[in-house]
C-alpha cells in the first residue's frame, strides 16, 4: 500500500466511523493523524447542523477541534461518553486488543476509553497483527521523578524499555509525565503484561487497551471492513 492509497484507506475508515455519530452526543476525539481524520469528518457533520460536544484526549486534538468549530467539554461536565473514535498503532486480530501510544496520549485515551459507551478504532491493514509487538513498541507513560529506577525495574521484566526522546530532552506528555517504549518481540498474553506493567512503582498506565475496541474500522484499496469482537 503506498502511502497516498494508505491515506485514503485511512480517511474512508474514518468517514465510516463518523456516521455512527448522532446528534446530541458526547463524542471521545483520540489523538494522532488518523484520529484527527476522524476531527475533521465529525466537523463537516457539525457545520452541516449536527450537534455533539467532544472530549479530547489531548491538547493537540482540543486545538484542533476548536480550530474546526466543534464544541468541547469535560469530565467536569459530563461523566459518560457515548462514542470514541481513534486511532492505533496496533490491532491484534480476533481478540481486537491494541497498541496506543506512539503519540504520546496513551493515559487520557485510556481514560476516555474506559468512560465509553462504544469505541471505533480506525486503521489501516497495516496496523493488523496476529499478534502484539514485534516491530512496534510498547509505550508505557510513568512518573518523571525518579525515572530512572522504573526503567530498570521494567528492564527486569523483559520490556527492553527506552526513554522517549524529543531533541536531546525527555518526552514530557500533557499530564507531565514521561513515555518509556519498550520493545518486545512478542506480546503472547497482553493481560498478563498489563497486569505485571501495573505492579511497578512509577508506572502510571500502558499502551495496552484490552477489551476496549467495541469495533475496528480497516481501511482497504477495496473499502473499509469492519472487525468485532
Amino acid at each position: 500500500m503506498t502511502m497516498s492509497s494508505q491515506d485514503a484507506a485511512k480517511r474512508a475508515a474514518a468517514l465510516q466511523a463518523v456516521k455512527a455519530i448522532e446528534d446530541g452526543m458526547v463524542v471521545g476525539l483520540g489523538s494522532g493523524s488518523t484520529a484527527a481524520l476522524a476531527v475533521g469528518a465529525l466537523a463537516a457533520r457539525v457545520a452541516q447542523g449536527l450537534r455533539v460536544t467532544g472530549i479530547p484526549t489531548s491538547e493537540a486534538t482540543a486545538a484542533l477541534a476548536r480550530r474546526l468549530g466543534i464544541a468541547l467539554t469535560s469530565f467536569a461536565e459530563q461523566t459518560r461518553v457515548d462514542i470514541t473514535i481513534d486511532g492505533a498503532d496496533q490491532v491484534e486480530r480476533g481478540s481486537l486488543a491494541l497498541i496506543k501510544g506512539r503519540g504520546g496520549a496513551l493515559l487520557r485515551e485510556k481514560i476516555v476509553a474506559f468512560a465509553s459507551d462504544r469505541m471505533i478504532v480506525i486503521v489501516d491493514e497495516t496496523k493488523l497483527v496476529d499478534r502484539l509487538g514485534g516491530t512496534t513498541p510498547l509505550p508505557v507513560e510513568i512518573v518523571a521523578f525518579g525515572w530512572q529506577t522504573v526503567i530498570a525495574r521494567l528492564a527486569a521484566l523483559g520490556c527492553s524499555p527506552t526513554l522517549r526522546l524529543e531533541g536531546d530532552k525527555p518526552f514530557v506528555t500533557d499530564g507531565g509525565n514521561l513515555i518509556v517504549d519498550c520493545a518486545m518481540t512478542a506480546i503472547p498474553d497482553p493481560a498478563a503484561l498489563e497486569a505485571r506493567l501495573a505492579t511497578v512503582v512509577g508506572v502510571i498506565e500502558s499502551g495496552l487497551f484490552i477489551g476496549l475496541a467495541s469495533e475496528v474500522l480497516v481501511g482497504r484499496p477495496t473499502g473499509v471492513e469492519t472487525l468485532r469482537r
